[in-house]
């Protein structure tokens, strides 16, 4: 059973706390040296299976071997006419560069102050170590630039390189610290989740590093794991705190109190971690490696911070004893808890007008949520980085001197076999609206690529309409596609396609495992559905947000911008499961009194009565760690942690709040129907059900 293998854990670990930390300290150390011996770095994988781009890229990588791999854009700006010499000496020193090419000479602008040099690699980007490409092509400017001229960088080198600095983390664990000693009312107990928290991340750290050694690993997804891990991991070790403290109050030993706490608030900590790492099952059916590499980094975050919260924090309690307790408590002074009296009344209340309060809350939500309907997607690129990001700044050059359009060229693979007459192909494109120019083409036998430079830029509209009419009728077959404007708009058609997929089936699976665990298929149903709302009202406040000027001022953004392509189906997946944790730890109070005074709308009264607290201070910390992230200057994590903080705000309030009791209370028994066929194939599972007795605690030792 569940419950009773968690208590022995739970227990075992508070009798002998030095040995449980000793082992994670030893597994830390272990895990983390291997890391930083064999650990990789990471790399975004934009390889879109089964579309034109990817054909037309596969077709270039056969016949333009030197096309074949990765690329770097070097932008050198000057207030007067830059020198040929020293543009000539830049490009013999880029030529130099390992695995690089400069097949071209430098482009000049009109008035002869910016150039514009590429770089061709013969390999991808997945295969640079670490910042060494980067390295060599500041070297190769830095003679430039201590003469005091302005050089930036764009192309995938640039793009893929990328430094967390630290500050999201540091806002959040701060923000927790302050939360916690509120929730608490004590210094000691208020230390333990962060503890536990850090811990998990840290063996989640190194482990992600040797997976980037196996596997590619996006950018951005150790970020997204961050984030996710510390606020389920701060959660988790919450909710077992506040249970091992329940405990002490009722005057058990600190290690009967953990074995306790770790049978009831444990249990629901392994069904809210289920929760989560089944939803992110749902980013593999994306069928984009880089989707698959966000949940294998989030996945590790998940387990390992889990895994903290179920042994070190009894290990933690069992060492501190009553010193979790408030001050107050110790000296056996009475204690005011008001936000439990406060919450029960607020319960009460909205059970006495269930409609009212359901109808007003939906009200709500629908307005949050409509914005969605407008949302634009695109992938994140360099026009959507802040102006102090050196790509955004070479993005902004080249717009500037050379038009929009050429930061996001069209690479037109074409088989000469099926299409012989190059020069006409070139005659027609030039002609074509919105194309600002077409280069000469190179030939290499049977096969050709041709450049395009639409007149507006990658973001723009303008540009996927000119995109999609070259590849309705204007070319002929034999004429593939690609190039990274291309690419992204494969990229947002694909994912566009699989979100209601994703959707379906992370739904699907959550519904099963809540049905399985509290038998009540009504109550699962209703989860699913008030989760979703969650969802919805976080995709509407984000493309308010984003995709308005003001809105995107607010989130440090000069101007507005297109929802990133890779943030609704991760941002779903993701929240889905973090919305059943609150879910979870509810429900699993309001079943335990159900079960054991069959008053339904007392159940739910009291169950919120006794979590109020707890559930709050944990959305709260999850809030501010999620706002912390918003501080990112990417773009895509900026993003998600706005999503993830709205999402949250609005489910500890609206949803938990007002539409969990009234919704309850509408139903009355009927939450709890369970249909006779059914009850003999569920298997039985205990969720936050205390034994009679605390499970057995092993003696101590030594």
């Amino acid at each position: 059973m569940l419950s009773r293998s968690l208590g022995r854990l739970g227990g075992a670990a508070a009798a002998h706390p030095w040995r449980t930390i000793g082992a994670w300290l030893i597994a830390l150390v272990a895990l983390t040296a291997l890391s930083a011996g064999f650990g990789g770095t990471p790399h975004d994988d934009y390889n879109v299976p089964g579309t034109q781009s990817q054909a037309g890229t596969e077709f270039l990588r056969t016949h333009f071997p030197q096309m074949s791999g990765a690329d770097a854009r070097v932008v050198v700006h000057d207030d007067h006419e830059l020198d040929p010499a020293a543009l000539e000496a830049l490009r013999g020193r880029l030529a130099k560069m390992p695995s690089a090419g400069v097949v071209a000479p430098a482009r000049r602008s009109s008035d002869g102050d910016t150039a514009l040099i590429g770089v061709q690699y013969d390999i991808p980007v997945t295969d640079f170590q670490g910042t060494s490409a980067m390295d060599a092509l500041r070297a190769a400017a830095a003679p430039l630039q201590r003469e005091g001229v302005q050089v930036e960088f764009g192309g995938q080198v640039a793009e893929n390189i990328s430094a967390p600095s630290g500050t999201a983390e540091a806002v959040g664990i701060v923000a927790a610290l302050l939360i916690l000693v509120f929730a608490l009312a004590s210094v000691v107990a208020a230390g333990l989740p962060l503890v536990v928290a850090v811990a998990g991340l840290g063996i989640a750290t190194a482990v992600i590093a040797l997976l980037e050694r196996a596997t590619d690993i996006s950018n951005t997804a150790p970020t997204v794991a961050t984030m996710v891990g510390l606020g389920v991991g701060i959660d988790y070790a919450l909710l077992l705190v506040a249970r091992h403290v329940e405990g002490l109050r009722r005057g058990l030993t600190p290690r009967a109190a953990a074995a306790e706490a770790n049978a009831t608030a444990g249990a629901s900590v392994v069904v809210a971690g289920l929760t989560v790492l089944v939803s992110l099952f749902g980013l593999k059916l994306a069928t984009l490696p880089v989707y698959s590499s966000f949940g294998y980094a989030t996945f590790a975050a998940v387990v390992a911070v889990m895994a903290a919260a179920l042994t070190l924090v009894p290990a933690l309690c069992g060492l501190a004893g009553h010193r979790v307790l408030p001050r107050k408590a110790r000296k056996g002074r009475p204690e005011r808890t008001p936000g439990t009296s406060l919450t029960a009344r607020w319960a009460a209340a909205v059970g006495r007008r269930p409609v009212i309060a359901a109808l007003a809350s939906l009200v709500v939500l629908a307005g949050l949520a409509a914005p969605m309907l407008g949302m634009r997607t695109w992938p994140q690129d360099a026009g959507s980085q802040p102006t102090s990001n050196t790509t955004r700044l070479a993005y902004d050059l080249v717009s500037a001197e050379f038009g929009p359009g050429a930061n996001g060229p069209l690479l037109l693979a074409v088989d000469t076999t099926a299409v012989p007459d190059v020069d006409g192909l070139v005659a027609r494109l030039r002609a074509e609206p919105g194309v600002a120019a077409v280069a000469p083409p190179a030939v290499n036998g049977t096969a050709a690529v041709i450049v395009v430079e639409p007149t507006t830029g990658p973001q723009d509209e303008a540009t996927t309409r000119l995109l999609d009419r070259l590849r309705g009728g204007v070319l002929p077959a034999g004429v593939l596609v690609t190039g990274l404007v291309a690419v992204f708009a494969d990229i947002s058609d694909r994912l566009a396609d699989r979100l209601w997929i994703v959707v379906a089936f992370v739904v699907a699976l959550s519904l099963l495992l809540l049905t399985v665990l509290f038998r009540a298929p009504v109550v699962a149903v209703k989860a699913a559905i008030m989760n979703l709302l969650s969802v919805a009202a976080a995709y509407g406040v984000m493309t308010a947000v984003f995709q308005t000027d003001a809105g995107a001022r607010l989130v440090g953004l000069p101007h507005a911008v297109p929802v990133s392509s890779w943030v609704p189906i991760l941002l779903f997946t993701v929240l889905f499961g973090l919305s059943m944790d609150y879910e979870v730890f509810l429900l699993g109070r309001v079943r335990e009194d159900w079960l054991a005074t069959g008053d339904a709308k007392g159940s739910v009264v009291r169950g919120l009565s006794a979590t109020g607290r707890v559930i709050s201070s944990a959305a709260a910390i999850m809030v501010a760690v999620f706002v912390g992230f918003a501080l990112d200057p990417d773009v895509t994590v900026k993003m998600i942690g706005v999503g993830m903080a709205v999402a949250v705000f609005v489910d500890a309030t609206l949803v938990r709040l007002v539409l969990v009791p009234a919704t309850m209370a509408l139903l009355g028994r009927a939450n709890w129907w369970l249909p006779r066929w059914l009850d003999r194939l569920l298997p039985h599972v205990d969720v936050e059900r205390p034994a009679a007795s605390p499970a057995p605690v092993p003696a101590p030792v030594g």
